[in-house]
């Protein structure tokens, strides 16, 4: 057969080839119908060809085909390429209709299941350089699809099998006494693949994610996949790909079981992804993930830098968002104990942030606001930071302070503090009149209970009254309060004279109440004593 170089074929601009046009022509539909609407009389004739899958490499491949009649070795290293390439120039139906490359790969495309690992990985590279052209042609699912199926099931994530355990019903192998190296081999055997696949960009990472989801593998692993693949990625690709990586991963852990997904890598990422401008959806579907799980956080996590432009110390508004992200969850009906542990963190990071000169009190106060009264036992750790805060910022109107104050519920003060905020000159007259007020239930309580002491002195169990009564005493030895009505109206000069006064009355009761105790422990032995001396009588027969 005899060859011609009569036509210049352009790959993509990037490179030249000289070619026969007949016999690229007869195996390419695409060239016939071009050649055959040509109009050009010259011999030489040049075809540009734009946006050809694979490049000048696939291009050869495919001339390869046309010269050698029809006949080439399709192999995984190079179906992506001859496959994409025929479905780009048309070559279903040649002269002779029995050399279809198209319909060869495709056949070739049947075996997949019998491809080792490292040739499914080299196709799926492949697929993903091929982009868009493979997606097109569902090449992606297929090489996803087969690879996925090779990956640890659930079952296998779990190094030890209890009978006992409903997330070890499944396991398929057993582990023997040595614990340890049961558990590092159990580890490798889920997560050995974590590495290879680092080829994956963020398009193919989010189509393999969701292809292990619909295979039912184990969440965890998926997780721990995602932030192994960020980490990695953060420190290999350029700046503006940083962005594209974490949004990807972000949300890809969006749509796993949040309970699989670990807090403290969460915060990891929220660090990265504040420096990236990352977009608001991403953002706020981290923020959410972090808020659901914010019981689980440390101080150490929620002291972050303020962005540039906000003179802040630490990012309030972040944390603000976190809080209610985490209250908008219903967290409050469902688990008081994750409520109280999360107002006990609020109380940790609001006295970190309460130094802070720059720190608006409306910032503080709505720090102070965000949590339910029911999530707190005790207010005296949030009276400390707004002492902390009132001091720092020194310039605060009597309003604002009040401002501050009234978060406090008074209530749920110890009687120490109470104290502190009697004798506490940075605080408003008011607050202290309103730590006062709200302690005279508790003195009048305890009081009554004195009284009763007395009535009941006669009584056997009396003792045991009168002792408890004297045990709140002793509980309460620095209240300086007793029951008879202040007045609320005295300046803040009076109100404290009249507190030094107080101490004597509470001094006068505390030793009336041991008084009560001794006398009642007295008249209890004689009581026994006389009741013993009874029984000692020998009784007399008739």
């Amino acid at each position: 057969m005899e060859v011609h170089c009569d036509l210049e074929v352009d790959v993509n601009g990037e490179e030249s080839f000289i070619v026969d046009k007949k016999i690229i022509a007869s195996y390419s539909g695409k060239l016939s119908n071009l050649l055959g609407k040509s109009k050009a009389t010259s011999r030489n004739l040049k075809v540009v060809l734009h946006d050809f899958p694979g490049g000048a490499e696939s291009f050869e491949l495919i001339s390869r085909f046309c010269y050698n009649h029809g006949s080439t070795d399709i192999t995984p290293s190079n179906i992506s390429l001859l496959y994409c390439a025929a479905q780009f120039m048309e070559m279903n139906n040649s002269v002779t209709g029995t050399h279809n490359l198209l319909e060869k790969s495709e056949k070739s495309f049947e075996e997949i299941r019998y491809w080792t690992w490292s040739e499914l990985l080299m196709a799926l590279k492949q697929c993903q350089d091929l982009l868009p052209a493979a997606n097109s042609l569902s090449l992606l699912e297929k090489c996803l699809d087969t690879l996925v199926a090779r990956l640890p099931l659930t079952s296998e994530a779990s190094p030890c099998p209890s009978t006992s355990s409903p997330d070890s019903s499944g396991i398929r192998f057993s582990c023997d006494t040595r614990s340890t190296e049961s558990l590092k081999t159990s580890s490798s055997r889920a997560t050995w693949w974590f590495e290879d696949l680092l080829v994956l960009g963020p398009n193919l990472v989010e189509m393999l994610v969701k292809s292990m989801i619909s295979r039912k593998l184990d969440h965890v692993i998926i997780s721990r996949f995602l932030f192994y693949y960020q980490k990695s990625k953060f420190y290999t690709v350029k700046s503006d790909a940083k962005r594209t990586f974490v949004e990807t991963v972000i949300d890809m852990l969006y749509i796993l079981d949040q309970s699989c997904v670990s807090c403290k890598s969460l915060f990891g990422i929220l660090r990265v992804a504040l420096n990236l401008n990352i977009n608001k959806s991403s953002r706020n579907k981290l923020e959410s993930m972090i808020g659901s799980q914010l019981d689980q956080a440390i101080l150490d996590n929620l002291l972050v830098p303020s962005p540039r432009g906000i003179n802040y110390l630490y990012d309030v508004n972040l944390v603000l968002r976190l809080l209610k992200s985490f209250l908008s969850g219903g967290i409050c009906q469902a688990s008081p104990t994750r409520l109280r542990r999360v107002a006990a963190l609020v109380d940790l990071y609001m006295a970190e942030v309460a130094p802070d000169p720059c720190l608006k009190p409306s910032k503080f106060v709505a720090l102070a606001m965000v949590m339910p009264d029911s999530a707190r036992d005790s207010y005296d750790e949030l009276y400390h930071a707004m002492d902390m805060y009132i001091e720092v910022h020194a310039g605060l109107s009597e309003e604002e302070k009040m401002k501050i104050c009234c978060v406090l519920n008074y209530e749920k003060l110890s009687a120490q503090t109470c104290i502190h905020i009697s004798q506490n000159k940075k605080f408003p007259s008011k607050a202290a009149v309103q730590a006062l007020v709200s302690q005279q239930l508790k003195l009048k309580s305890l009081l009554h209970a004195t009284n009763n002491s007395k009535s009941y002195a006669d009584s056997p169990c009396s003792a045991a009254e009168v002792g408890n009564a004297g045990r709140k005493f002793d509980a309460n030895e620095q209240l300086v309060l007793y029951a008879r009505k202040l007045d609320l109206a005295a300046d803040n000069v009076k109100l404290r004279a009249h507190l030094q006064g107080m101490q004597c009355r509470v001094m006068e009761l505390e030793k009336l109440c041991k008084k009560l105790q001794t006398q009642m422990a007295t008249f209890t032995k004689s009581r026994v004593s006389s009741h013993s001396h009874a029984r000692s009588v020998p009784k007399l027969c008739s």
